[in-house]
């Protein structure tokens, strides 16, 4: 008897699961009223394009949605078998894939680091946004160093970002997945960018990492005080 394992080791069930996400995302995208924070967040980001969008792990899965049609996007995956889905899903919905994880440091040497390091440098300079989470596994919501690298390397800026929903499902894992729900409420809230200097030494970088990880917390702590409580903003027609 197969195994719940090992049938979603299966190619074929992969796509199924991703293209069924990605239609249930759809779903819930048309069926959100989303608040948006600053109202103006459309007007302002293209003018920092291409930027690196942040994220938390567990919080992502409306992120597809926040980029306009006009630009492009691609963002970094793991390798995992859970990625495979994630990656199938983030395709049918626009957006390009990155393979690769994060680490703890500075070392990418491991889990397709250094493939994947590389690919966001390149795809950042081709005018490409890149979204990746900021925290990496499995520490949720403390910032590595990945990011702040990349942002000193290719001198684009990190764009914090979170989206929340007012009908979601919390599971009990390391990085707290947020189920985001159909028919709900909406924040989605988008932070200053946070550029990192070419020359930045180690305590620059350090200075860098805590910034985005509070940049986090706070749009973070917002996009959910909007879906819960529905005040101020834009809402998204």
């Amino acid at each position: 008897m197969l195994s719940l394992r090992h049938l979603t080791k299966s190619r074929r069930v992969q796509t199924a699961i991703g293209v069924g996400a990605a239609h249930y995302l759809r779903l819930v995208w048309r069926t959100t009223k989303l608040i948006i924070e600053p109202a103006d967040a459309y007007e302002r980001i293209p003018q920092h394009m291409p930027v690196i969008v942040a994220m938390w792990h567990g919080q992502h899965f409306l992120m597809p949605f926040i980029k306009p049609p006009k630009f492009r996007g691609k963002v970094l995956i793991s390798r995992h078998r859970d990625g495979e889905v994630n990656a199938i899903a983030a395709e049918r919905l626009g957006i390009g894939t990155i393979r690769g994880s994060g680490t703890h440091g500075t070392d990418f040497s491991k889990k397709g680091g250094v493939s994947a390091f590389n690919e966001i440098l390149a795809a950042l300079k081709d005018g490409c946004n890149v979204a990746l989470t900021a925290d990496v596994p499995k520490v949720a919501r403390v910032a590595g160093l990945g990011i702040v690298k990349i942002a000193q390397l290719s001198g684009r800026p990190i764009l914090p970002m979170a989206i929340a929903t007012s009908r979601r499902i919390e599971l009990d894992n390391w990085d707290r997945t947020t189920i985001n729900l159909p028919f709900s409420r909406g924040g989605g809230v988008a932070g200053a960018p946070i550029f990192v200097p070419a020359d930045a030494d180690a305590a620059t970088l350090e200075l860098a990492r805590r910034a985005v990880e509070e940049a986090l917390n706070a749009v973070t702590r917002r996009a959910y005080e909007l879906a819960d409580r529905s005040g101020g903003g834009r809402a998204r027609g």
